[in-house]
């Protein structure tokens, strides 16, 4: 990759324009949103946007795939933004995190919510969750849920490879209670996490909660994965979206995420934005005269 005078990314065919200047990344020690340069993001939101206007008329290097894989990587259209920090968050931040969007990056007709229906004492089934008793609130709220699973009869009967790819075909959202979120990596298996398209989203079913504004919340919602590395990344966009749309939740999306980093902006190192088949065009970064600065200061 070469990153030229004039300000073009260039890969092979893989070419973005993007103009970057050094003062687009502001001093560390200002507020957050301070530190991010809207112009930067809007310009690399719409270079992006542009670069999957030509490169969507594009099918080469599909032949290799299988029919499932070839599938997701046509139905991939997410502008995705990429978190580095500057050190490997602790164990107990690598729970996936809501991060509410202004404008939902898609809308959804299969959901499938999975309830917490494991006895809270011995022999009081009453303080467990069931389905009849989930799906009536659910229907005498309005909220649009497909199928609700309960935690047990995944545990039980999803246990092959087979079974487990036909549910994560079938719906094309996960809920799930966030008192089980913990136990479902182990349950679901890797097709669900491998590339953070359908880890369920966590809410909360508890009895006192606000189960409509908790899902809607969630389906407004993209998923904030920290993981055993400084890279993590989420949805914030889509193709089709307006610019400005997009422009609004990447903004919305770094405010958020920062609330889950330890020292907040000063433990991210950078933030990019990119489809999963472009290149990773930055938004802010910190550059290296700057982490020089910040290590003598320690």
């Amino acid at each position: 990759m070469e990153l030229k005078q004039y300000g073009q990314y260039e890969h092979a065919d893989n070419k973005i324009e993007y103009a970057m200047s050094p003062s687009s990344f502001p001093n560390t020690n200002t507020a957050t949103m301070t530190k991010i340069n809207e112009e930067q993001v809007r310009k690399a939101v719409n270079a992006l946007l542009k670069w999957k206007k030509l490169h969507s008329k594009k099918t080469d290097n599909l032949n290799s795939l299988s029919e499932e894989e070839e599938t997701e990587v046509l139905d991939d259209n997410f502008i995705y933004l990429q978190l580095t920090l500057k050190k490997i968050p602790p164990k107990e931040l690598t729970n996936p995190h809501k991060i509410t969007l202004f404008h939902p990056i898609q809308s959804f007709s299969n959901i499938c919510l999975i309830i917490d229906d494991r006895p809270k004492k011995p022999h009081n089934s009453k303080t467990k969750l069931d389905v009849e008793t989930v799906q009536k609130k659910l229907k005498s709220l309005e909220i649009p849920i497909t199928k609700v699973l309960k935690f047990t009869k995944l545990k039980a009967e999803y246990k092959s490879f087979e079974a487990k790819r036909v549910l994560y075909g079938s719906y094309e959202l996960f809920l799930a209670d966030k008192r089980v979120v913990n136990l479902l990596p182990g349950v679901l298996g890797k097709q669900f996490y491998k590339k953070k398209r359908k880890v369920p989203v966590p809410v909360d079913l508890r009895r006192d909660s606000n189960w409509k504004e908790e899902i809607e919340r969630a389906f407004s919602s993209t998923l904030l994965c920290l993981g055993s590395g400084t890279c993590s990344v989420l949805k914030v966009g889509r193709n089709g979206m307006e610019s400005g749309e997009v422009m609004e939740n990447v903004l919305g999306a770094i405010e958020g995420i920062v609330e889950f980093v330890p020292k907040k902006m000063g433990g991210v190192r950078a933030f990019h934005l990119k489809f999963s088949e472009s290149l990773a065009l930055p938004v802010y970064e910190v550059l290296p005269d700057q982490r020089e600065n910040i290590e003598k200061k320690k």
